[in-house]
């Protein structure tokens, strides 16, 4: 097995996974802290080490909101741990890969978290890539900046930095998906084949990361779950102006105190964190903005007009996440941009509606996220009383996934030899969605 290899900036050791096919390397530095100095700056790059990195745990969470703290069903899901290492040092990444040499070029899948620009982890144990790996790809999980670190924009930030003035967070997310192209060989995944997904806020972080011009060329493949989203009213997913988000960052230091973005800068992290919390009860948060340079327009438009450089896409939703006024917004999104995007001549895009029944004395539904156990195949993580049926379930879904990494069509055999339900490209309407449910995977 792989479990020693040499990447750009030094040798690195992992451990075997549960499965000892299968070895995992956590906390991987992939860019500087981004710290002191370079707080609200584009990442830069990590400096080399002297002998081994022994990468055997999760580097520190994005400075958020302590987890599991609140009675949210977030909490009692998968936030379950208060005690977890959080430091505004954080951008480091996770790896799981089958290989037993460098030279296997095995498919990559490269996964950002949800969590709406806020709140969110790599450690979260619904994204554990050792069941996906096992099925013949490399996994690779990246941390990126949250809430008003990872999104602040001034126009002192604009005038420091003209080209990259804000969105850090997904400069974040870019700067993975670049060492990844570096280094993934090393764990002997095909930098030439490198398939992006995410869901919620992560799935509208693919969204951008496909129609930013810049990573044309590096990304072969995207799935969006619950990620194509408009919703009424303020929208978290909807870009502002870059002089509007530069407007609430001037309020935003006022409120913290401070005249300067160097006053703003000796502040300790977990203050901004605390006084952020403060800021959010009366104000909209801090996410996307149409930043002029790296995230120019919204990515959902250019995704309808056909702006994504032509690759295959999966993309769906949970039957219960979101209802306003009877309307399931991101159904609506989902089929109606999926839609636009195929008529602008884009494809194939494949569409998903998950809606299995999800025990629990909660009776919680098919609620926003709780697919994730699903498409990861760890369903045996999780609290609820899960059935037969349901690891069934979570393995056609993962079965899926891990074939559109391979080959971008999801289409597979089963791990028996037999060919899994036919799930045809999207056109339009209802037509060819592809439904996940308590008898499986069934084809409209």
């Amino acid at each position: 097995m792989l479990r020693e290899t040499v990447i750009k900036n030094g040798k690195v050791r992992g451990l075997p996974g549960n499965d000892p096919r299968i070895t995992s390397y956590k906390g991987i530095p992939f860019a500087a802290p981004p710290v002191g100095d370079l707080r609200w700056k584009a990442p830069q790059p990590c400096e080399d080490w002297e002998g081994t990195l022994e990468a055997y745990s999760f580097g520190p969470i994005s400075v958020q909101d302590q987890p599991a703290v609140g009675t949210d069903i977030y909490c009692k899901e998968w936030h379950v741990d208060p005690d977890i290492p959080m430091s505004e040092d954080c951008l480091y990444l996770n790896v799981w890969t089958p290989a037993k040499s460098k030279d296997e070029k095995l498919p990559v899948l490269l996964w950002y978290f949800g969590g709406g620009f806020q709140w969110g982890y790599t450690a979260e144990m619904e994204f554990n890539g050792e069941r996906l790996a096992r099925r013949g790809i490399v996994v690779v999980s990246v941390n990126y900046r949250l809430a008003a670190l990872g999104f602040l924009a001034h126009p002192e930030l604009t005038a420091e930095s003209p080209d990259a003035p804000a969105n850090f967070g997904l400069l974040d997310q870019k700067a993975g998906l670049n060492w990844v192209y570096e280094n993934i060989a090393a764990f002997g995944g095909d930098p030439e084949n490198i398939t992006i997904a995410g869901q919620s806020a992560g799935g509208g972080s693919v969204l951008n990361q496909i129609t930013n011009e810049d990573n044309f060329g590096l990304i072969k493949g995207a799935v969006i779950m619950s990620g194509l989203i408009r919703f009424p009213g303020d929208d978290i997913l909807l870009p502002v102006e870059l002089k509007r988000a530069e407007e609430k960052g001037s309020e935003f230091l006022e409120f913290l105190g401070v005249s300067s973005i160097e006053e703003a800068r000796k502040l300790d992290a977990f203050t901004i964190r605390d006084k952020y919390g403060e800021w959010a009860q009366d104000h909209p948060r801090f996410a996307l903005c149409e930043d002029g340079v790296n995230y120019k327009t919204d990515a959902l438009m250019r995704l309808e007009e056909n702006k994504f450089n032509g690759i295959p896409v999966i993309a769906g939703y949970t039957i219960d996440e979101f209802d306003f006024n009877g309307v399931h917004v991101v159904e609506k999104t989902v089929k109606e941009s999926c839609a636009k995007a195929v008529a602008s001549g884009a494809g194939p895009i494949y569409v998903y509606e998950f809606g299995t029944d999800i025990p629990g004395e909660d009776n919680p539904g098919n609620f926003h996220s709780v697919d994730l156990w699903f498409w990861f195949d760890n369903i045996i993580k999780c609290w609820r009383p899960m059935r037969g049926r349901h690891f069934e379930l979570a393995r056609q879904m993962a079965n899926y996934l891990a074939a559109f990494v391979k080959t971008h069509d999801p289409n597979c055999m089963d791990n028996d030899g037999t060919q899994m339900p036919v799930w045809k490209p999207y056109c339009s309407g209802d037509a060819d969605i592809m439904k996940f449910t308590s008898e499986g995977a069934v084809p409209s």
